[in-house]
């Protein structure tokens, strides 16, 4: 997919097919977040893919929205280690992965937690880490299709503030 369509195109999906993500496809997904900048490339963050199902019951209990885990066929934890710009970098680490899902027809959304503290004591978390978010991916529900429409018609109909709202030069 060319990248503005994929930018213009991808939509958070939490509704998800029961279609395994194919092993080749996740390892794209992960080397994704793999190859994202880090401030003085320290890359500090780790994977935690989340397999086992009492696991996954349980992660859903501690993010925002449940369902997203339950209906994912692919859950994967960016445990974070470092301060102030190491957060930054966890969001680098999703964005890639949730684009490079999107380029092979997976949708994915980022979910949040209320309590860290407990998802990092449940994912094991080592030392000096944290649970900086909780991506879910799955074939979407409801197919879409990117080359419906152009580039310039999805960025239109995105659900966005206008560009001139979001521009001050100075």
């Amino acid at each position: 997919m060319e990248l503005w369509l994929a930018l213009a195109s991808r939509r958070e999906v939490r509704d998800y097919a029961p279609t395994p993500i194919p092993p080749e496809v996740e390892l794209r997904i992960l080397d994704a977040g793999r190859l994202a900048g880090s401030g003085k490339n320290r890359q500090p963050w780790r994977f935690v893919v989340v397999e086992s199902p009492d696991k996954r019951e349980a992660v859903a209990g501690l993010v925002y929205a449940p369902g997203n885990v339950r209906g994912a066929q692919l859950v994967v934890a960016i445990a974070l280690s470092g301060k102030g710009p190491a957060s930054l970098d966890a969001g680098r680490c999703a964005q890639n992965m949730l684009l490079a899902a999107w380029d092979q027809g997976v949708g994915g959304s980022p979910n949040g937690t209320p309590d860290s503290e407990a998802l990092g004591e449940l994912l094991g978390l080592r030392e000096g880490e944290r649970a900086a978010i909780v991506l879910t991916f799955g074939y979407p529900a409801r197919p879409r299709d990117p080359a419906a429409r152009p580039a310039e018609e999805w960025s239109a109909r995105a659900s966005r503030k206008p560009l001139d709202e979001l521009i001050e030069r100075i």
